[in-house]
């Protein structure tokens, strides 16, 4: 089978449309045959794997209207037109409108399969180009969504546009602040449901009855003060995408309803006895380990696996500390933009501080950093109330701005140690001993991974 191997087939003659279709399944093509361009029109939508080839003189719309009617749907679906003889210089013309090719009857089945290939061949080209640059335009949108540079980062923005358009259902696992719901959001928007509803509910601090009602919505006079029927989260969300976070506090009564309609993908109101379908993509959040929860807040290890059939994990903000700078910047500007202030510049002793800090509010308390700094209120608070300015030893402190100038000349060298300890002024060895004490691999530094190296940072 090819990449593209659908051939939609037009003949209103049974005999021609037989034999033909004959020689292309032998070929190894699917074949769709039709009688009439009004049958196969429902079959043209953008995008589609498959050539068309039709006969131009048909009962109804005739073959040069239907390849008007291709063109609009998809102008770069090759249509191939079969021709009676002397319609030679319409074919012409009408490849000059777009037609890849035409073929003049009688043909061989040799003619047919031969321009049939060719036609398929530049389908799944086109095909592939688009969905390349469609990646890329993707990949430079969640760069500016997701920043970071650390391969951790580089690696989640991965696994985000690989599983994004799939309906597998996501567990997103990282510490309160470090950008959980952005995470979610940007599943959702590069997706296919993302012309559809995005509902968020936090599982937290909610009574259970208000809570079921929230997710599953309730049917008028369900329990008292239930004055009218109300649509739930999981119908609200309909084709789109429904967001749990905090999915470790939900109490054990909800998580049973919740598994079982996860599993049978059906629900029902309250004080309703009608199966509705659930037609939305589950993506939940916890900053818990959900193997192991606490004794306060038992969690269903059956719906935990349920959950989590793919697992993202956001790093912590100490984890990948060479993302601070780019990340606090973006947040500057954000910030001056929302205060209609000036951009502050940042001292390198200032920058140090940052990087050193150990933030344990995560890219949350990073980005309040960044409002305080251009609103000029002291750098970062303590929960006294008041300043501070780092939270960490000298010893600590040196490790981190020496980790990062390692790391940014390992960057700019393509991982290549004995020109990033030329740049550092550095013996070689030296350099390899720190290496091996900051926990650095030079691997994935190098051109073949730098792939996955290359972007932006969770913004919150």
């Amino acid at each position: 089978m090819h990449d593209a191997s659908l051939v939609l087939y037009v003949e209103d003659d049974p005999a021609v449309r037989r034999g033909s279709t004959q020689a292309l399944q032998i070929a190894g093509f699917e074949v769709r045959a039709f009688g009439s361009a009004e049958q196969v029109s429902a079959q043209l939508v953008p995008g589609l794997r498959a050539v068309l080839l039709t006969d131009v003189k048909l009962p109804g719309m005739n073959g040069l209207k239907l390849l008007e009617r291709a063109q609009q749907i998809d102008r770069d679906m090759p249509v191939i037109l079969v021709t009676g003889h002397g319609d030679i210089s319409m074919a012409v013309q009408a490849m000059r409108n777009g037609a890849y090719d035409f073929l003049e009857k009688p043909f061989s089945s040799e003619q047919l399969v031969e321009v049939v290939r060719r036609a398929l061949e530049k389908r799944s080209l086109s095909l592939e180009v688009e969905s390349l640059r469609t990646r890329l335009s993707s990949l430079e949108l969640i760069e500016a969504r997701i920043i970071g540079r650390s391969s951790a980062m580089a690696e989640l923005r991965r696994v985000i546009l690989d599983i994004a358009s799939t309906n597998a259902d996501v567990l997103i696992v990282g510490e309160t602040g470090s950008g959980k719901e952005l995470v979610a959001r940007s599943l959702h928007d590069y997706s296919k449901r993302k012309r559809y509803p995005f509902a968020a509910i936090n599982c937290g601090g909610m009574p259970d009855t208000l809570f079921e009602s929230e997710v599953f919505g309730h049917e008028a006079g369900s329990f008292t003060g239930a004055a009218k029927r109300r649509i739930g989260k999981i119908e609200h969300a309909a084709r789109g995408t429904l967001f749990l976070d905090e999915i470790e506090t939900m109490p054990l009564t909800l998580q049973v309803k919740l598994l079982r309609t996860l599993q049978e993908r059906q629900f029902e109101r309250l004080g309703s006895n009608e199966l509705l379908p659930m037609d939305c993509r589950v993506i939940a959040a916890t900053k818990a380990d959900l193997l192991h929860p606490a004794p306060e807040l038992p969690f269903r290890s059956d719906l935990y696996y349920r959950l989590s059939v793919v697992v993202l994990q956001i790093p912590a903000l100490r984890e990948r500390r060479e993302d601070i700078p780019a990340l606090f910047n973006h947040f500057l500007m954000q910030a001056a933009l929302r205060y209609e202030r000036a951009v502050p510049e940042v001292p390198a002793a200032r920058m140090q501080e940052l990087i050193a800090h150990a933030w344990p509010g995560n890219v949350r308390e990073l980005r309040n950093a960044a409002d305080r700094m251009v609103l000029g209120l002291p750098f970062m608070e303590r929960q006294d109330g008041g300043a501070h300015m780092v939270t960490r030893s000298l010893d600590e402190q040196l490790a981190a701005f020496e980790r990062q100038l390692i790391v940014e000349a390992l960057r700019a060298h393509g991982g290549r140690a004995s020109l990033a300890s030329e740049n550092l002024k550095m013996p070689k060895k030296t350099l390899y001993d720190k290496l091996k004490r900051l926990g650095i691999s030079v691997d994935e530094f190098k051109p073949e991974s730098s792939e996955a190296a290359t972007s932006g940072v969770l913004s919150g």
